[in-house]
């Protein structure tokens, strides 16, 4: 081949497209001369592409009698549509039934409260007491009453100052320390200020119008100290008596503003009727008035009597099972299953239920006047096994911690309103209920033998069946359902029954 050749063929490949780069459908002509993988398609020439109507069409169409009347039809339907929905929500609303106002309720109203009568056998000291205030915050109290922490010596009235704290107890700086993390926390701090707190004497007749004079002194004195909620008496049933009496009341209320925390005047009353404690509460301007009805009233009708007397006075109302004589509630409830059953009891109770520090493991009651040692982190040691006594006292935690939880939620358990339902000697049973919330029925029994409880009360409407909320009895499981006409309590058991509002 010679050279002219050659470049001759370099020029064909030079012009020759790169393989990558040829159309997919290929060159090669097959036969009827087409390109193989090339398809030949026939477009009627009759069938002309869809561009839409121009402006001026799209004008004159508009006009037309028919395109006006379907324009007035589909605005009208619209319009009617509009209305008829606006006029259905009018009636859903007008025909729904209305929320029921809330009460005004106090701070002390919203949950349990907490006293620690004996700071040094509560946690070694108030310096200590501090750090407690994350394990009482889990049991959703509202309140703390600390005290008494003044000196005096037994119905010695001239070594009475209120106004400096027991060495033994702690320092002012140690308060102010647990006034300051209790804030942040949401627990309220109330001082019990009874003047002869060791001795017999309450010192409030009127021929002591001076120890009167000393109380109001010291707290103006304490509730000058922020994070200080209120004043604690105890055996107030003379106090009104005395000429300073008003002068305590402004002493303690004074301050109230739309901006604070309301104070609050709380007082202890024993020994007195039912009708007496109603007259304390509507006459006196004490706040919040512990009794102790529940001790003095062992029998069931006569508990569940005093309870329809006073609901109506719930928000002035604490209830406690030895608590306004600062006892443990296993001094009187002698055994973990009474120690439940009067834990349900105070929770769903109409009022304000009040324990004694230790009553939410059923630590064991005090001797005498010396108070017993709390004992601490039981579930904890419950889980490493520490014995079946932490154990028990765990599981008796578990049990108020899931009480309080509900009465801090529901509405019917913390301000409802309340039905007697059934009572004998040793059980009773009731009925708590608050607009459109969910309904609550407390059915206990603290007596030897089962107790077959009927529910029922003229004008109180019941459903045939209710869900078991909690529960000590063996044979009423929890989220079971029970029929209500007919409930039988083991002894020492009590149970916790729920169902909705039904319009």
């Amino acid at each position: 081949m010679n050279k002219d050749a050659e470049i001759d063929m370099k020029d064909v490949e030079l012009n020759e497209i790169d393989p990558e780069k040829q159309p997919m459908t290929g060159d090669v002509l097959v036969a009827g001369g087409e390109k193989n993988g090339s398809v030949k398609l026939k477009i009627d020439e009759d069938e002309a592409a869809f561009t839409g109507l121009s402006k001026e069409e799209l004008m004159k169409v508009a006009g037309t009698p028919g395109w006006v009347r379907t324009r007035w039809v589909l605005l009208v339907l619209f319009w009617l549509g509009w209305f008829g929905m606006l006029a259905g929500a009018i009636v859903i609303i007008v025909q729904a039934p209305r929320c029921k106002p809330l009460p005004e309720m106090d701070w002390w109203n919203e949950g349990p409260l907490y006293q620690i009568s004996d700071a040094e056998a509560f946690s070694g000291g108030l310096k200590d007491l501090a750090e407690k205030l994350d394990d009482i915050s889990q049991l959703k109290v509202k309140g703390l009453i600390l005290g008494p922490l003044h000196t005096v010596q037994d119905d010695q009235q001239a070594t009475l100052d209120l106004q400096t704290i027991d060495p033994s107890q702690g320092t002012i700086d140690d308060l102010k320390a647990i006034l300051q993390k209790a804030d942040k926390k949401g627990i309220s701090v109330v001082l019990d200020l009874t003047p002869n707190y060791l001795g017999t004497d309450p010192w409030f007749d009127s021929s002591n119008s001076d120890v009167m004079e000393k109380v109001e002194n010291a707290a103006a004195y304490w509730l000058s100290l922020k994070g200080l909620n209120g004043i604690k008496l105890g055996n107030v049933m003379d106090a009104p008596k005395s000429l300073n009496w008003s002068k305590l009341q402004d002493a303690v209320h004074g301050n109230n503003t739309e901006d604070t925390k309301k104070r609050v005047l709380m007082g202890v009353a024993q020994n007195l009727s039912t009708e007496e404690v109603a007259q304390l509460a509507n006459h006196t301007g004490i706040d919040l008035i512990l009794s102790d009805l529940l001790k003095k009233k062992s029998g069931g009708v006569q508990r569940i009597e005093a309870m329809n007397t006073l609901h109506s006075l719930q928000k002035n109302l604490g209830w406690g099972l030895g608590a306004a004589q600062q006892d443990q509630l296993s001094k009187h409830a002698s055994t973990p299953a009474l120690i439940r059953l009067y834990q349900l009891l105070l929770f769903t109770m109409p009022g304000t239920p009040v324990f004694t520090y230790g009553d939410e493991i059923g630590l064991q009651a005090r001797q005498g006047k010396n108070f017993t040692k709390m004992v601490w982190d039981v579930e904890k040691e419950s889980e490493e096994a520490h014995g079946a006594k932490h154990k028990e006292q765990a599981a008796i935690r578990k049990w108020f911690r899931s009480l309080s939880d509900l009465r801090v939620k529901e509405r019917s358990l913390r301000h409802g309103d309340f039905y007697p339902l059934y009572s004998s000697s040793s059980s009773l049973s009731f009925l708590r209920e608050w607009d459109q919330s969910d309904r609550y029925i407390t059915a206990v029994n603290w007596g030897p033998n089962n107790e077959t409880v009927t529910l029922s009360k003229e004008g109180v409407k019941l459903p045939e069946t209710a869900k078991v909320r909690l529960s000590t009895d063996p044979n009423l499981k929890v989220d079971s359902s029970v029929i209500l006409s007919k409930i039988i309590l083991h002894p020492s058991s009590g149970v916790l029954l729920q169902f909705p509002y039904s319009g």
